[in-house]
Formats: C-alpha cells, structure tokens, sequence
C-alpha cells in the first residue's frame, strides 16, 4: 500500500523495495503499480513523478511537464517493460513498451 506522502506499507508476503523520499516529494503519490513478477513496483505522483522500486524500470516520468489535470492512476504493461500514466481529464502517457491507445 503507498501513502500519499511516499510511504509503502507491506502485508502478506508483499516484498518491500522502498519508498519513495517523504521529505522532498514535489507532490502527493497518488497510485501504485506492482510488476508482474511481484518483485518490484512503481509509485505515481499527483504531478506526473514516477519512482521504481526492485525489478520494476524507470522508463520515464511526466515530472516537470504541463498536466491540465493531476495524475490520478498507473497501470503496468502486461510485459513488465511500461506503463500508463492517467490523469483525471483523461490524458494517458505512455512509457517503454506500453502503447498508447488514444485518451478520453
């Protein structure tokens, strides 16, 4: 589970492979996205930011780019190699091999 404040608490047999840095996030983390592997995952910013964590790549952020609206989701490639950024007008950004489809 992540916090909006960058944490990520994890249950079960979810494996922790970091958090994002609290003190100096430009914006809230807003989404979670687990690899399809379960050995890593990619944390959303409200402004576009992506951290990986574990297996999953930095394959690019809209961090410092003009968003009319927040980023509200994530979404992994079924590859493991992308994903999809959704904001809540419902512009997609795509990344690595994750294609883009068009946006609402």
């Amino acid at each position: 589970m992540a916090c909006a404040d960058g944490r990520v608490l994890g249950y079960g047999d979810a494996g922790f492979y970091g958090a994002a840095p609290a003190t100096s996030l430009p914006a809230p983390v807003v989404a979670m996205a687990a690899t399809a592997d379960g050995r890593g995952y990619w944390l959303a910013g409200a402004d576009g930011s992506v951290y990986a964590f574990g297996r999953a790549p930095m394959l690019g952020s809209a961090a410092g780019a003009v968003l009319s609206e927040p980023v509200v989701a994530i979404a992994p490639a079924p590859s493991g190699r992308g994903y999809w950024l959704a904001a809540a007008d419902g512009r997609v950004l795509s990344y690595g091999d994750a294609g883009f489809y068009g946006a609402g």
